[in-house]
């Protein structure tokens, strides 16, 4: 079901990005230099208007992505935090079951039962 709603978003972008592309296909020259635009060296010359358009929105993506990334660090170092102390916590919970497990007396021995087997008679 992922898979087909994967394919019908891929899908609608494609039906929106063609008709841009073509649409927009003429070339331009891209300046770099806001205080000279005719400065040669910081210029991109015959550049497709699509690939501009394209390339604005893929470098958006990347930095809002990298944002949204910086910002949650704080909830992967808690996270990170929180593991090992799980990590320590269920070692010891080995341990302890490990040093009760060779201390446990037979169970045909007479004694009294554990609190675990616990009954009115």
């Amino acid at each position: 079901m992922t898979r087909f709603i994967k394919n019908v978003i891929l899908f609608a972008i494609a039906v929106v990005l063609v008709p841009l592309s073509v649409a927009n296909r003429h070339t331009v020259n891209l300046s770099l230099n806001p205080f000279d635009p005719q400065d040669p060296r910081l210029t991109i010359p015959e550049i497709p208007l699509f690939w501009v358009i394209f390339a604005s929105l893929a470098v958006g993506i990347v930095v809002g992505g990298l944002g949204a990334w910086a910002k949650q660090g704080r909830w992967r170092k808690e996270a990170r935090l929180k593991r090992r102390e799980a990590d320590m916590w269920h070692k010891e919970a080995d341990q302890l079951r490990e040093m009760t497990g060779a201390s446990q007396p037979a169970a045909n021995t007479k004694g009294l039962p554990g609190p675990d087997k616990r009954s009115a008679a």
